[in-house]
């Protein structure tokens, strides 16, 4: 088990796609269409930029694929002004990409690393802030999501095995995480639960 690390330099991963028609909200496009769960995503890019800009935390984004045409990594994308990108690496397991993600910032020095997806229209900086400051004096901090998976993970040190034998995108993520956690014996903060938008079923409820 760590130390405490509550004066550890502190960062935020991203993981986004570039919001390009046919290739993001999958799910939501067999409801809506993919023009419409395109203009959907672009919705949460900027909810989710905002919330991290209002947080004031350092941030690195990482997407899924890299931008067409070739971008310059120099360069900040549209959507996310101001903060660095990478691609992330080629693996098939989201379990893997998020691991390689949270070795690279720890390895630069961070000490309190959180991640998030673009998925999540009620996260709110006090939220990250939130997460950040659990890290102080837990292991863990995870934010769970209604549909059984979470919305952020948090770590003071990498922990594989919370990204090994996972059924990505099901209910059992979550629980299966915590379970992980205790078997690791990690100190685990958890914060409120909040709602994804994959599904027209998601959709309606976050705009009802």
């Amino acid at each position: 088990m760590s130390s405490l690390a509550s004066e550890s330099p502190q960062h935020l991963l991203i993981f986004a796609r570039e919001p390009v028609l046919g290739r993001v909200k999958t799910r939501l496009a067999a409801d809506i269409g993919p023009e419409a769960a395109l203009e959907v995503y672009r919705e949460l890019l900027y909810l989710t930029a905002a919330a991290v800009t209002t947080a004031e935390v350092p941030a690195t984004v990482w997407l899924a694929e890299a931008p067409h045409p070739t971008a310059d990594a120099a360069q900040p994308r549209p959507e996310w002004p101001g903060l660095p990108w990478r691609v992330q690496p080629p693996a098939d397991l989201l379990g893997e990409r998020m691991a390689h993600a949270f070795g690279e910032a720890f390895a630069t020095g961070a000490g309190r690393v959180v991640i998030i997806g673009t998925d999540c229209p009620g996260l709110q900086p006090a939220i990250l802030q939130q997460a950040f400051a659990a890290l102080e004096t837990h292991d863990l901090v995870v934010g769970p999501a209604e549909d059984g998976g979470y919305y952020l993970l948090g770590l003071r040190e990498l922990q594989p095995a919370l990204f090994a034998n996972k059924d990505w995108s099901t209910a059992t993520v979550l629980p299966d995480t915590l379970a992980d956690a205790a078997r690791l014996g990690l100190r685990v903060a958890q914060l409120p639960v909040l709602h994804d938008v994959d599904s027209a079923r998601d959709l309606a409820a976050w705009r009802g």
